[in-house]
């Protein structure tokens, strides 16, 4: 019942403007999080005002070391002055996305997080590319990732990669090894994984043995699996001397066959963060167990050190976003690709219809939190209203009603206009606003119940009932009488209708999953696909839709009358629309 309040309200009032999303609301209450719980709170503020200033008690740039856990030295203080003199005091944040797959859900709240902190507090944002893997990265995936964040309405101040500082990270491993912090080791990656791997037997090697085989280990003069560099630490959870390069005899994208060694993330992360000045390196909660290896590694090259701090990841129940477990769904036919509309990814969710204020307002609702988010998939699709427009939180006007239905482009503001319907002696309506036999609260067309045609001003009633021959008595057509509204007796009902329509392809989605764990043992023994819904996509082939939408394009968006919001798909083409629901007007939120 709220969702179609809520809905209705929309309609009624429309969308708030830009400066609504800033103002201070009357009453602040306290998003409800955690695990599994997926509830929403009556949080009223933006995204914005979660960020800004002292709301997350972060450290003021240049103020690193008044953070809890982080480690002083004796440079420090000059590091830090330096630091400052280099950004102005600036807030600088960063996003570093692994260029191996496509951006999902989660990625939204990242981007979020680090774009709209960097924007609440007057900074910069970067975007840089974890491209330290070559065997899984692909042009395509670098496109997709900067259009993702371009589209959920943010600019990267710049747009770097690991890439661009190879050299300087080489320079630095050396420069490990001669400090006595890091060895070259021959463990095999089996040996060394788990929580409690046998210590390595070259890890008092000396100085100048690691430097030659790290030399040798450049010059590919080792295989695969052969040799890795290793930093002397341990980790808080409890992994001792992670690995800093391994070999791999992989051209690379962007550097060709220059290496054949690659940095790690444990050692590539903090360095970069370092050498882009980076104020607040903001990352999922996993990466807690790294932050002494992050301050570790800054200090023991005695170079800038920024400040890691840790949020709970978001998660969706009914789906998958792992890209291995993605890539099946595609190897399979489960789904069509990375933009599948079933799918949670980023592009699957623009697909759909979803606009990029809906997810970001969705973003904003669950909140800045520690504490991992797990959230139900309806109340992604209760921040949808109209353009996308979040519920309760505005910005562009919502979706013109002109499918299926009549004449006012917004029927809740017919100020902004008015399209023309044919309206010819031959109307289509839905089947089921029709019934032969009368049920008690029935108020739609039956015969000796008239109703009104909407927008129309007119009012039908039945005269006879045509059915097929042979096919069991199913009605194909119904010959009415048409008599002005003015003038007829009011009906109980209204409907909507189509007259000389176009026929269209509409497809109609429903959960990917039959559970929500699919991943889960527990709950789908035999693996997420066995649990794939047969009923997740249904293809209407001959719909009937109001020709005004012929000229509309991809990405389009408009409402079916009491039906729910659909959006054009790129595979429509001339002669042929195609449009996908996205979400649903009257149905149960739990089942949406």
């Amino acid at each position: 019942i709220k969702n179609e309040v809520d809905l209705q309200v929309l309609h009624l009032l429309g969308p708030k403007t830009e400066a609504d999303l800033e103002k201070k609301p009357k009453v602040r209450r306290r998003l409800g999080t955690g695990v599994g719980g997926g509830e929403v709170g009556t949080e009223t503020r933006s995204l914005m005002e979660q960020l800004r200033g002292e709301a997350l008690k972060f450290h003021k740039p240049g103020e690193n070391y008044k953070t809890e856990g982080y480690v002083v030295t004796p440079n420090t203080m000059a590091l830090l002055k330096h630091h400052l003199t280099v950004t102005g005091g600036q807030v600088r944040t960063r996003f570093p996305p692994e260029p191996n797959g496509i951006l999902h859900i989660g990625h939204a709240k990242a981007i979020n997080f680090n774009f709209g902190y960097a924007k609440a507090n007057g900074g910069v944002c970067f975007l840089r590319y974890d491209d330290t893997n070559p065997e899984k990265e692909e042009e395509k995936y670098f496109t997709a990732i900067r259009e993702m964040v371009e589209w959920l309405g943010y600019q990267p101040y710049a747009v770097t990669h690991a890439s661009d500082y190879f050299d300087q990270l080489y320079t630095w491993a050396l420069e490990l090894i001669r400090r006595g912090q890091a060895y070259v080791c021959h463990q095999k990656v089996e040996e060394i994984k788990g929580h409690n791997p046998p210590p390595s037997p070259w890890r008092d090697r000396p100085v100048e043995e690691s430097l030659l085989l790290f030399e040798d280990m450049r010059k590919g003069k080792f295989g695969e699996g052969e040799a890795t560099l290793r930093m002397k630490l341990v980790m808080e959870d409890g992994k001792m001397d992670p690995v800093a390069y391994r070999v791999k005899f992989t051209p690379h994208h962007r550097t060709g066959d220059k290496w054949c060694i690659y940095p790690t993330y444990d050692y590539t992360h903090c360095l970069c963060d370092s050498i882009e000045h980076i104020t607040h390196s903001l990352c999922t909660k996993e990466f807690q167990a790294r932050r002494s290896s992050y301050f570790w590694l800054c200090n023991a090259l005695d170079v800038y050190c920024p400040v890691q701090w840790e949020y709970g990841r978001l998660n969706l129940l009914y789906t998958v976003v792992s890209k291995r477990k993605i890539i099946q769904l595609v190897e399979t036919g489960a789904v069509r690709d990375w933009d599948d509309p079933r799918l949670f990814t980023l592009t699957a969710l623009r697909r759909r219809g979803f606009p990029p204020e809906a997810i970001n307002n969705f973003c904003a609702r669950v909140g800045v939190t520690v504490a991992q988010a797990t959230m139900e998939p309806h109340l992604l699709e209760a921040c949808w209203g109209g353009n996308g427009v979040p519920q309760g939180q505005h910005s562009p006007p919502p979706s013109p009603q002109a499918l299926e239905v009549l004449v006012p482009n917004f029927p809740a503001d017919e100020s902004r206009g008015f399209h023309k319907v044919p309206f010819q002696s031959t109307v289509y309506i839905e089947e089921t606003d029709f019934r032969e036999e009368v049920d008690k609260g029935y108020k739609r067309l039956a015969p000796g119940q008239p109703v009104g045609l909407r927008h129309a001003g007119y009012v039908i009633a039945i005269q006879n009932v045509i059915k097929v021959r042979g096919s069991g008595g199913h009605v194909i057509e119904l010959e009415v009488t048409c008599t002005k509204s003015d003038v007829a007796e009011k009906p109980k009902a209204f409907i909507h209708w189509v007259s000389e329509p176009l026929v269209c392809e509409v497809r109609l989605y429903e959960r990917l999953f039959l559970h929500k764990n699919p991943e889960d043992p527990s709950e789908v023994p035999g693996g997420f696909l066995s649990d794939l819904n047969p009923d997740s996509l249904r293809v209407v082939r001959s719909a009937l839709v109001d020709s005004s939408v012929l000229s509309a394009r991809p990405f389009d968006k408009f409402q079916f009358e009491r039906l729910g919001y659909f959006s054009v798909d790129p595979d429509s083409e001339e002669g042929k629309m195609v449009f996908n629901r996205t979400v649903t007007l009257k149905e149960d939120p739990g089942k949406a």
